[in-house]
């Protein structure tokens, strides 16, 4: 039996489009940042900000997920049925993660499978 890991609550995040005209579209753009939303076109995608992690987005997302969850690979290991080992070499990039260990980590790390892939 699995042991319970902690879950951190997660803001959800909505995004919204108009269509219409130029103008009104300039209006509701004002009115959204005076309620203290945030507008696209301030934002940097991440492979932007930082380069050295395109083509690392596997490793790197169980590490985080792991170390949200507060989960050792040791703990991880135990959880998922997957060798400590292979943990390790999955997160430094020498062992691909491949769709049944992905599946393995997703449930153990309560996330979708597909960001391990």
């Amino acid at each position: 039996m699995q042991a319970h890991t902690r879950k951190h609550p997660i803001d959800k995040m909505d995004m919204v489009r108009f269509l219409g005209p130029p103008d009104k579209i300039k209006e509701v753009r004002r009115f959204a940042v005076s309620l203290g939303l945030s507008d696209m076109e301030d934002t940097v995608d991440y492979r932007d900000a930082f380069p050295e992690f395109v083509g690392k987005e596997p490793q790197i997302a169980i590490k985080a997920y792991r170390k949200r969850e507060g989960l050792t690979q040791d703990q991880l290991a135990k959880l998922s049925g997957i060798p400590r080992r292979h943990i390790s070499d999955m997160e430094n990039g020498r062992r691909p993660v491949g769709k049944e260990n992905a599946r393995k980590l997703a449930k153990a790390l309560n996330a979708d499978y597909r960001m391990f892939l």
